[in-house]
This record gives C-alpha cells, structure tokens and sequence, in this order.
C-alpha cells in the first residue's frame, strides 16, 4: 500500500498543473495518512493506539481552530505534532501569551493529561527569517526560545502538566514550512509545535537539554 502512494505522489508532481482543487486537496490527505503510517508502524502497538486515539480527540476539541487553519494536528518523524500559528499565541513580536490562547492550551492539555500521561512533550518555537529590529531579543532563536518556554510554563505552572515530561526548545528560521519570499509562508513558518514524543526518545531528550527556568525542565537553542 505505502508503494502505491509514493508511486501515486510522484506521478501527480509530473503533472500537478492539471490536477483539480479537489484532486490536490487528495493528495495531501494521502500524504499525511502516509505519514501517520510511517510513524506509528515504528512504535509499539499500545502506544500506536494511544496516539491515534489522541489525535482524534484533538481533532475533536480543536475543530473549530482546525478549519479555521489556526492550527493543525497531525504525525511527522517525531511523533503526534499540535501546530499552532503565532497569531493565535502572541501579538507580534512579544512572548507573553495572549488570552485567548490559553483556551486552546487548556484543551491541549488535557488530552496530553488524561490520554498521553506518561508521554515526554517537546514545545518548539519557530520564525520566519524577518530580522528583529527594535526589539529587546537578540535574534529569532531567542523570540522562538522564549515563546516556547511561555508555552511551556503555561502547561506546566496553570494546567498542570509534569514538569519532568516537557522540554522546550528554539528553532529560530531554521526550520521553515514554507518558503519566506511571501507574507503567506512567513505567516505559516511563525508557529510554536507541541510534539508528543514516543517514550523511547525521553532519555535523549533529557540528555540533549540544557538547564532551564526550573529543575525538571530543559531548554535549547537548536539550529
């Protein structure tokens, strides 16, 4: 089955400008469910099920955000990844959260307590490759730092999430989704990433980590 996607996908790059709206829209559905595929086919079935199951919840709770392309669910290589673009989160340029944003948190949350309880958690910060100017950060590994850290301490101190579960990390421009040559790609690649790690990768996350605003968490610069 998974041979027949890849041929699938390929052949529809050939010829992609031909291809309808609902054709395309296909494609990626596909793609992801290849995806989904390719990640939990490396975990173990108990744990497999707990994320598929998950993120059907999440899908659930956050519906409305979803179709309105605020945030999206779905797998990568790390695992079960809650993308949520930065105007949800922060007014431009700050990191301090904004209220409505910690309504969508809460009921990340939740799910993360009550369906993934002994999951590791990594918060991810991301933007685009627009320098800072008259700003107090440094550069954009220290915005994308500091945002995921809010995030983190937002689930950690408010909605009590374990503290030995969660690390944060900033990625800075340097791992785009899009390309920065539009407003539309800049908007897609400013986002912060809750990726539901499999437990396995725990002890290289703790690892990696460096010391951070309290004992149990961690927080890296990567690029």
């Amino acid at each position: 089955m998974m041979g027949v996607l890849v041929v699938g996908s390929a052949g529809c790059a050939l010829k992609f400008s031909k291809r309808s709206p609902w054709d395309i829209q296909q494609i990626q559905a596909l793609s992801e469910r290849l995806e989904q595929f390719r990640t939990l086919a490396q975990l173990k079935s108990d744990e497999a099920d707990r994320l598929r199951q998950a993120k059907a919840l999440l899908d659930q709770r956050l519906s409305s955000e979803i179709a309105n392309q605020n945030v999206t669910v779905g797998f990568d290589e790390r695992g079960l990844v809650v993308r949520v673009v930065d105007r949800v989160l922060f007014d431009s340029g700050k990191a301090e959260l904004r209220p409505a944003a910690r309504q969508i948190l809460a009921r990340v949350t939740q799910v993360l307590r009550e369906q993934l309880a002994d999951q590791p958690i990594s918060i991810e910060g991301h933007t685009d490759n627009e320098p800072i100017v008259r700003s107090k950060w440094k550069d954009n590994w220290d915005l994308s730092l500091a945002r995921a850290r809010s995030v983190l301490h937002y689930l950690v101190k408010d909605e009590g999430l374990e503290p030995r579960r969660v690390s944060a990390a900033g990625y800075g421009e340097y791992h785009p989704l899009a390309s920065n040559d539009t407003p539309e790609g800049r908007q897609h690649n400013r986002r912060v990433e809750i990726v539901v790690l499999p437990r396995e990768k725990r002890a290289a996350s703790s690892q990696s980590a460096e010391s951070g605003a309290t004992e149990s968490v961690g927080t890296t610069y990567r690029k």
